[in-house]
């Protein structure tokens, strides 16, 4: 994957990084003249210990395959978390001649029937955050839990999902760093670059959060959001793998007053006999 184009994704990310590196946070005196953003190509390769002809046919894709030695030296100078560090190394290792095909996002007649028998807001996520099967409960939480919607296109593009979360500012951050974690070697499926694309020619947020190249994991936690209906709500999520998929669920501590809510949205869901 060489070249100065999208397929140099090594590059790309490496040189993202740096320019998130300030002078300071590397221990360096940045000088009154200085006029590029982040740390410069020769500063990592000093701090990295390699030389800055190499660094630079790295970072221009005509070296993809540095030693973990160098990938460790990267990460530091870098401030790399170890999800980001497990990224960067996935982004140097060799590609094979041929990717294994992309396994179909089919949601299993077993799924369908945990979604119908739980009782918590629940439903099934593709690789792109493409909502693929949803229990009514979760669609009353959120309209946009519902098969067809894209939960970052939503958080994105949709007016109603900014006012659903009480942080919304922290959960697109967090879902476009994974968004760019899940799609790891399949950053040209089709369905990925028409997606990114949209994004990108809607969003002005889209557009900055993309060009940092965060990566994160989106697993359980615990989040606020405003219901029209039952006002707001504390829910924890977990998910849990399920093939090529995900099952999301969202529950509330027993005794607290989100619970009694997530009780009387149930009850507005229910269809009487």
């Amino acid at each position: 994957m060489n070249g100065d184009d999208g397929t140099n994704r090594l590059g790309a990310y490496l040189k993202a990084r740096r320019d998130l590196i300030s002078p300071e946070q590397a221990g360096i005196q940045p000088g009154i003249r200085r006029r590029v953003r982040g740390l410069r190509r020769e500063e990592v390769a000093l701090l990295a210990g390699i030389s800055a002809d190499y660094y630079l046919r790295l970072e221009r894709g005509r070296d993809s395959n540095p030693s973990p030695q160098v990938l460790d030296a990267l990460a530091r100078v870098l401030h790399l978390d170890d999800v980001e560090r497990r990224y960067l190394s996935d982004l140097a290792a060799p590609r094979p001649r041929t990717r294994p095909r992309r396994r179909p996002e089919h949601v299993p007649a077993r799924l369908h029937h945990l979604l119908a028998a739980i009782g918590v807001p629940a439903f099934v996520e593709g690789r792109a955050f493409d909502v693929l099967a949803a229990n009514p409960l979760a669609t009353a939480l959120s309209p946009r839990l519902r098969v067809g919607e894209n939960r970052l296109r939503s958080l994105l593009l949709d007016p109603e999902e900014r006012a659903f979360h009480a942080d919304w500012e922290r959960a697109v951050a967090g879902f476009v760093a994974a968004f760019r974690q899940n799609i790891g070697e399949y950053a040209d499926d089709a369905r990925i670059v028409e997606l990114v694309g949209e994004l990108s020619l809607s969003s002005a947020r889209f557009r900055t959060l993309w060009a940092r190249h965060d990566v994160g994991e989106l697993q359980g936690g615990t989040m606020t959001v405003r219901h029209p209906i039952v006002g707001e709500l504390t829910l924890h999520r977990d998910k849990l793998p399920a093939g090529n998929l995900l099952l999301v669920l969202y529950y509330a501590d027993e005794a607290g007053d989100s619970a009694e809510k997530l009780r009387l949205l149930t009850s507005l869901t229910a269809v009487p006999n």
